[in-house]
């Protein structure tokens, strides 16, 4: 129903920067929220930042002030814009769409952000 392709992950320093980017297609509600979530091994998927049709966001406490979520409304792109990079950011980066008539969650593919010296 919906499709979901991520891109512009990548092994950076300490203190670097990524723009994730993440397009939908298909199925997809006028009223949604899309999402990124991190998997780091041996750790559970936690949300990162999530932003709805109408511009609401929300982050998790760790990113806030250096992470920030964007979306293209006509384009149903999400971004995710990563400043200051931690080794601890190091993990699968995973977008999402939440269809808010089904409430049915579609998942993109994921891409790894490595942050290593």
């Amino acid at each position: 129903q919906v499709q979901l392709v991520e891109s512009g992950g990548g092994l950076v320093q300490p203190g670097g920067s990524l723009r994730l980017s993440c397009t939908a297609s298909g199925s997809i509600f006028r009223f949604n929220s899309m999402d990124w979530y991190r998997q780091a091994p041996g750790k559970q998927r936690e949300l990162v930042a999530a932003m709805s049709t109408g511009g609401s966001i929300n982050y998790a406490d760790s990113v806030k002030g250096r992470f920030t979520i964007s979306r293209d409304n006509v384009k149903n792109t999400v971004y995710l814009q990563m400043n200051s990079l931690k080794p601890e950011d190091t993990a699968v980066f995973y977008c999402a769409l939440t269809n808010w008539d089904t409430y049915a969650t579609y998942w993109g593919q994921g891409t790894q952000v490595t942050v290593s010296s």
